[in-house]
């Protein structure tokens, strides 16, 4: 039997036995709601949502000071090329110090798989992109070479370069120490998220502070998006920390993993850990902006949001010098069970000076970016790095195309 009562406008329904309604209890019109997740969401802020607003002061561009250090070297511009197959290589390490900058050596690319990687590369890079998955998974299937690591260190210590070297966590515990002994001057620890913590039941997972503590170089570590851990990870022993999870233009962990947080914000937040570390320990730990820009304007507002340095693929892989031949692919790419990445075609544009300090032949801010910064810092009024972390930034989501209309083709 089915039956239905009224009580102040509400319909109480039972089914199998009838239950009068006095016997319901009118709800509380007060009582608050559980709180749910969306309630509490924080805004987060990629490069297109924010400007930075000009103040007193400016400088002419010829007295600003890019310098800055990094793991014991101090650098002329704060741009370091990403350790990535289609980006760096021996060469690119020279070439890219010669400019002021460092370039990062993938210790598990091709570059140690291959005693001549120039054919693997060239094949990766002019495949039909339905076959690039299969080829890259069979290149990295190859074994990685002790003797091809000693090599590449040596080879980029005789173009005058530091040798600034980078593996994953797993692989870290035993190449760090052989790349040490064998000339390397600072190693990084890098893997899609860096904690202070990682669970593992099904092996011995890398305890970074002992890591940093018995490694006789600086060790740096990425990547990271929170304060908390990359306050964990400068408390134990993190020579810099790299910021950054599925921002850059060839890596597709946000789309596979759903996970990330815009640049600017976790720049932020991570920058905030740095000072706040600085203060109890009187250690200053660079913080380094990984993935995500493109054009000179990017590089400026990754400082102002607190960025010590940045790390740049796709930009720098754009030039006749680097390995990948107008390609780039992320280094989760080659995974056989689940690829984060994906070749995408970045085409060549000319010299790796010409991306660096210009002159550019085009107007859309992807060439001279060290000449873009330097001119934003000096409309900005900061004098080198440290003021330009200070400089005001605004929310400004349509600064980009407030008045651009002609330039969009909407002429009216």
């Amino acid at each position: 039997m089915r039956a239905q009562g009224r009580v102040e406008d509400r319909i109480v329904v039972t089914v199998g036995s009838f239950v009068p309604v006095e016997s319901v209890e009118p709800m509380d019109e007060m009582t608050p709601r559980r709180p749910s997740k969306t309630d509490s969401l924080r805004p987060t802020y990629g490069f297109d949502d924010v400007s930075l607003a000009p103040g007193t002061e400016t400088l002419d561009p010829a007295d600003v000071d890019l310098g800055v250090e990094f793991c014991g070297f101090q650098l002329s511009i704060p741009i370091l090329a990403a350790a990535m197959d289609a980006v760096v290589d021996p060469q690119m390490c020279g070439l890219l110090a010669g400019f002021g900058g460092v370039a990062v050596l993938n210790l598990e690319g091709l570059q140690t798989r291959f005693e001549d990687p120039a054919h693997v590369l060239q094949r990766i890079a002019t495949l039909p992109a339905d076959d690039v998955r299969a080829a890259l998974a069979e290149a990295y299937a190859t074994p990685i070479s002790d003797e091809l690591i000693e090599r590449r260190i040596a080879e980029i210590l005789t173009t005058g370069a530091p040798a600034v070297v980078a593996a994953t966590p797993a692989a870290a515990r035993r190449l760090g120490p052989f790349c040490a002994e064998h000339g390397a001057d600072a190693f990084l620890v890098q893997s899609q998220v860096s904690s202070a913590r990682h669970i593992a039941s099904g092996y011995e997972a890398l305890s970074l502070a002992e890591f940093t503590r018995f490694m006789p170089i600086p060790v740096a570590v990425g990547n990271t998006t929170s304060y908390e851990a990359a306050l964990e990870l400068m408390r134990q022993g993190a020579a810099a920390v790299f910021v950054g999870v599925g921002p850059g233009a060839a890596c597709t962990t946000r789309d596979v993993l759903g996970i990330g947080v815009p640049q600017i914000t976790a720049v932020a937040d991570v920058a905030a850990a740095r000072d706040d570390y600085y203060e109890q320990s009187r250690r200053y730990v660079p913080v380094v902006a990984d993935g995500g820009m493109r054009r000179g304007g990017e590089l400026a507002k990754a400082i102002a949001a607190g960025a010590d340095l940045v790390m740049l693929g796709s930009p720098l892989a754009r030039a006749a010098e680097a390995p990948g031949r107008g390609t780039n692919w992320g280094m989760a790419a080659p995974s056989p069970t689940l690829p984060r990445g994906t070749r995408i075609d970045v085409g060549t544009v000319g010299p790796l000076e010409k991306i660096l300090f210009g002159p550019a032949d085009v107007t859309d801010g992807t060439q001279n970016l060290v000449g873009a910064l330097r001119q934003s810092m000096a409309a900005l009024g900061a004098r080198d790095i440290k003021a330009m972390q200070q400089v005001e930034m605004v929310y400004a989501p349509a600064v980009a195309v407030e008045g651009k209309s002609w330039q969009r083709g909407a002429a009216r």
